[in-house]
């Protein structure tokens, strides 16, 4: 388990989960804005520009696919848990694509499991 990618994923899922929350934004908007921003940062500082802005981009899935049912918690549960679920499938799945979308389903589908069954939510944040 990579710890960068980890980093990535939870600022990428948590930034986009407060972003979408204010005005004139919405999931959507919060990811495509973040994600390009993001891939520039990454281009200009020379990192691996190619993995940690798809890490980046699923990971802002995971923080626009539930703002109004997951708090910040369970938004933290999910962000880590997507990043070890697509470092895991990568291997498996042939494009890069598939990782991601699989992974972000995955994981926010097992937090919204366990708030199911019942467990504690989490605190939401508001604006």
């Amino acid at each position: 388990m990579s710890l960068d990618l980890m980093l990535i994923s939870l600022f990428g899922s948590l930034a986009t989960y407060l972003l979408a929350k204010r005005n004139r934004f919405d999931g959507i908007r919060a990811s495509t804005s973040l994600s390009i921003i993001a891939y520039l940062f990454f281009f200009t500082v020379q990192w691996d520009v190619a993995l940690y802005s798809l890490v980046f981009f699923g990971s802002t899935f995971v923080g626009m696919s539930a703002p109004k049912r997951f708090g910040i918690y369970t938004q933290v549960i999910a962000a880590v848990l997507f990043s070890v679920l697509f470092e895991n499938l990568v291997p498996f799945i042939k494009d890069y694509g598939g990782a991601l979308g699989l992974s972000a389903f995955f994981s926010v589908c097992v937090c919204h499991l366990g708030i199911l069954l019942g467990a504690p939510r989490s605190i939401k944040v508001d604006k």
